[in-house]
């Protein structure tokens, strides 16, 4: 039983004993006393007055003194006002690092085959490499897998790439017209760079074309729709769904361009996928399923051929389901990933890692399932996160005004090792230890900076302060890691026969009390889906034990006993730390 079942126990039997009312464990308010008062855990005691007939402060001191005389694991209390503050023995958190010391799993639950979550993210276009948008979604998407796996779900990460549609057309059209021959092997470019080029040159061509038209008196909504340039995208969209040889040829060798470049970033950036779909392969089902639908009279049929769903008695409007000229839409593609989803794992929930600005089309998409009679409707969650900022505004893909995301890791690998050189401490490292090192902090600067702010919240990056070895940052909690490492390198063989001490330093328990939070910390995290709450976590352990390290010797503290177990709390931390930076997707060396 842990701490805090101790004291709910504790204090139902208090009540009972003195007021004669057992209240049930969930009408205990219990939480951790604030820093800046004395105690460990906190009871709010001032909804207990109907059963005590007293004031809050005189409740309180009674179920205080009760507490401290018959409760050995509560050895003092204060009282302020409505809430009672307890002190907790040493022993507990001494026995727990005794019981935990070694537990390379501490505070994971053992997956449960049975509980299934499928998280989707990713989701790139194959017309344009991945950018800082795509960063924080894939960053998000992989550490909430990890986080979910840590609460015993069984994960399943899967990737839905977007490989058809209007957009690749732009930049098959733009190859054709203007690439002369062009391909990544023999310009050196790479495949998802060389069609994104592409894709922004046909923007820039279409912008004049739709300039020529305005010029000539035609109006603006009028001239954007009737452009040439854009016509033949259309077209081409068209020839592609009616399965045209030399169009579908096009699309597989611009596609296959497009992921032999993906995984190339995929893999710097150290993330994976169990499962990788396409909606080139899932569109058709979602017609399907729009047509069924149609049948049965659940849809309806506008006059110009398309269809729709009409949500308006649900608060919504019509949604477009397939297009008059029975070309799909995002909508439809997803009714059948969803679908195809389902029938694949039978999850008990499918998480959608995608950006706050579709929020609308994932509340019709539930909306639609349901009415189209998916009893699994409701297990659909948006992971609903805000969108990546530079100082300098907004990016565009059409623009080409993106922060490429292979870029940005190569600046930021460079960073890391000109600020790394600068604390001259790697002389003796390889050329190929330093590459290896350069890396783990560069991903740990530009994850960490990512993954600390709550995904709720849209954040501005900031590549310089991302990689600073003091403050919140990935580097500094690396290096914390590698400073333990050194110690228990320094330490040796420990010496098993000791004796732990019966009273710690407030330091000793401050971090030992961060400790024992962890594995609530990451139930929090799993039902939050916040890897923010790891990042906090783990840099606010790290605080604690610095100001451990700095005033408490452990190599040079002559009591032997107290040294064995400095060195112990050492190695946990530093367990607890590797294990929770990797729940973020974060390497940390062990050395710096």
């Amino acid at each position: 039983m842990n701490i805090e079942n101790k004291i709910i126990e504790a204090a139902q039997n208090a009540i009972e004993h003195l007021y004669g009312t057992r209240l049930e464990a969930n009408k205990i308010p219990l939480q951790q006393t604030r820093k800046d008062q004395t105690g460990d855990y906190t009871l709010v005691v001032f909804g207990f007055g109907g059963f005590s007939k007293k004031k809050p402060e005189e409740t309180a001191q009674e179920l205080g003194t009760y507490l401290k005389d018959n409760e050995h694991f509560i050895i003092g209390f204060e009282v302020i006002k409505g809430f009672l503050n307890l002190l907790i023995s040493d022993a507990v958190y001494i026995q727990f690092l005794e019981e935990h010391k070694n537990d390379a799993h501490f505070g994971r639950t053992v997956i449960d085959p049975k509980d299934k979550v499928v998280v989707e993210y990713s989701s790139p276009n194959t017309n344009k490499p991945l950018h800082l948008g795509h960063i924080r979604n894939n960053l998000l998407g992989y550490s909430v897998s990890e986080i979910l796996k840590a609460n015993g779900k069984n994960v399943k990460k899967v990737n839905l790439v977007n490989d058809r549609g209007i957009h690749i057309c732009k930049s098959m059209l733009a190859w054709q017209k203007w690439g002369n021959g062009i391909t990544p092997e023999n310009s050196n470019t790479k495949g998802d760079k060389l069609v994104g080029n592409f894709y922004v040159l046909f923007d820039q061509k279409y912008k004049e074309e739709v300039a020529k038209l305005l010029s000539q008196g035609i109006e603006k909504e009028v001239a954007e729709k009737e452009a040439p340039l854009l016509k033949e995208a259309q077209h081409m969209l068209l020839k592609w769904e009616e399965n045209d040889p030399e169009t579908r040829t096009l699309w597989e060798k611009m596609n296959g361009w497009v992921y032999k470049g993906f995984d190339i970033t995929y893999k710097s950036m150290g993330i994976d996928f169990d499962k990788i779909y396409y909606e080139s392969e899932t569109y058709l089902l979602g017609k399907d399923l729009v047509l069924d639908g149609l049948d049965k009279g659940i849809l309806f049929k506008k006059e110009n051929g398309s269809i729709w769903c009409d949500l308006s008695k649900e608060g919504l409007d019509e949604k477009l389901l397939m297009r008059a000229d029975g070309t799909s839409v995002y909508m439809t593609q997803d009714l059948g990933t969803a679908q195809l989803r389902y029938e694949d794992f039978e999850p008990y929930k499918m998480i959608y890692v995608v950006g706050n600005e579709q929020n609308y089309h994932f509340d019709v998409l539930k909306r639609v399932l349901k009415n189209l009679g998916k009893p699994w409707y409701n297990c659909i969650e948006h992971l609903s996160y805000g969108m990546v900022e530079l100082p300098e505004g907004k990016m565009k893909s059409r623009e080409g005004t993106v922060v490429d995301a292979d870029e940005l890791m190569e600046e930021m690998y460079a960073t890391a090792k000109a600020t790394t050189e600068e604390l001259g401490k790697t002389a003796d490292f390889s050329s190929e230890d330093l590459d290896q090192l350069y890396r783990i902090v560069s991903l740990g600067a530009l994850k960490y900076f990512i993954l600390k702010v709550d995904p709720k919240k849209q954040m501005m990056f900031n590549p310089a302060e991302s990689i600073d070895f003091n403050g919140n940052t990935g580097p500094f909690i690396q290096y914390t890691y590698a400073r333990i490492k050194s110690i228990l390198r320094k330490a040796g063989e420990q010496n098993s026969s000791f004796t732990y001490p019966e009273i710690l330093d407030e330091k000793e328990k401050n971090v030992l009390k961060q400790l024992y939070n962890y594995p609530a910390i990451i139930k929090q995290a799993g039902d939050q889906y916040s890897p923010a709450l790891i990042g906090n976590f783990v840099f606010d352990l790290v605080k604690s034990y610095n100001k451990f390290y700095q005033d408490i010797p452990i190599l040079k503290e002559e009591d032997e006993n107290k040294k064995q177990f400095r060195i112990r709390l050492s190695a946990f931390v530093a367990n607890t730390i590797k294990q929770a930076m990797l729940l973020l997707g974060i390497d940390v060396p062990e050395r710096m």
